[in-house]
């Protein structure tokens, strides 16, 4: 479907759309990261039993076969050594007292080219941003909800994991294989475990697995549609009365690449992203974490983030710390 034949985001959406502008003040720039308080951040802790710790970053700069998962269009980390043994190795070396040798080394890196957090200006339709910012705030860099804001608070509460390939017998979901809130709500009664209000929603599709295990660029991105969330007006009503605060995902995009009704593209970085506020964290590694829940059946744990703090950066690189 091309950009032509598809409707416009306000026409999928809706003219009177959830939303939570204002919510937090006309100056807010944290939308519903603002749920989490002290008072999440120790629920959170209350969900650690035995100590594991799991990290939810995909490798940077991967050099083997297949590289690094990127949304089209994005290229991998480009990290260069600036000094190493070898600048030792003629006249004109650097020298210091005592003796000592370093490495160092440089990076061009796209912000949203490795598991990370959305800025909640990434995305927008009809010229504004989220909390009704102007989208010519942009140019030039984000003035207005950059991750910035994200990076300085920190992300910390009680996160949950629902395992929808696992769910679904899959090791990994299908090209552009749907699901929705009631599908998450089905997962989470079969695991044993409720999504609560103000919870951080972490959804493996087995995707990333996919990535790897295809070891095939050329065919992951044949067709390109991701599996993930799909739109409805329920859908964002639901995530509107859970009040949860970050959606998590180990695809690329957070949803299906698609709406396959409307064929609009990611919408829900619109009516989640744009209008209620809520951060997506997208690539994010989870198999490890799934496979520890799976075999003691806890589905809830401290989950924690800081991405990068980016002055005026549309996304940053971040390394989740899960504690169960």
């Amino acid at each position: 479907m091309t950009e032509v034949d598809a409707p416009a985001m306000r026409e999928l959406l809706g003219d009177n759309a959830p939303s939570n502008w204002g919510k937090w003040g006309p100056d807010d720039e944290l939308g519903a990261l603002n749920y989490l308080d002290t008072r999440e951040v120790l629920r959170g802790v209350q969900h650690i039993k035995t100590g594991e710790t799991f990290t939810l970053q995909i490798h940077m700069g991967r050099t083997e076969s297949p590289g690094d998962p990127l949304w089209p269009g994005r290229e991998g980390i480009k990290r260069q050594n600036v000094l190493d043994e070898s600048s030792w190795d003629g006249d004109g070396a650097p020298a210091f007292p005592g003796g000592l040798h370093y490495a160092d080394d440089t990076a061009l890196v796209f912000l949203q080219g490795s598991t990370q957090y959305d800025a909640l200006g990434h995305v927008w339709y009809d010229g504004k941003l989220w909390n009704g910012y102007d989208a010519r705030s942009t140019v030039g860099g984000m003035e207005k909800a950059s991750v910035l804001p994200i990076a300085e608070k920190g992300v910390v509460g009680r996160g949950v994991l629902i395992d929808m390939a696992r769910h679904r017998g899959k090791p990994y979901l299908d090209k552009g294989e749907t699901f929705d809130h009631r599908d998450l709500e089905e997962a989470a009664a079969a695991q044993g475990v409720t999504i609560e209000p103000h919870d951080i929603l972490i959804i493996r599709t087995g995707w990333l697995k996919y990535w790897y295990e295809l070891n095939n660029p050329e065919q992951f991105y044949d067709g390109f549609c991701e599996p993930g969330l799909t739109y409805s007006p329920e859908l964002v009503e639901w995530f509107q009365d859970k009040e949860i605060p970050n959606l998590v995902t180990d695809t690329i995009a957070n949803e299906v690449t698609y709406d396959p009704q409307s064929g609009v593209a990611l919408p829900l970085h619109c009516a989640l992203m744009r209008n209620l506020g809520i951060a997506l964290t997208e690539i994010a590694w989870l198999d490890e974490l799934a496979d520890a829940c799976a075999a003691d059946g806890r589905w809830s744990f401290l989950y924690t983030a800081a991405p990068l703090k980016v002055v005026n950066g549309t996304g940053a690189p971040v390394n989740p710390l899960v504690i169960r």
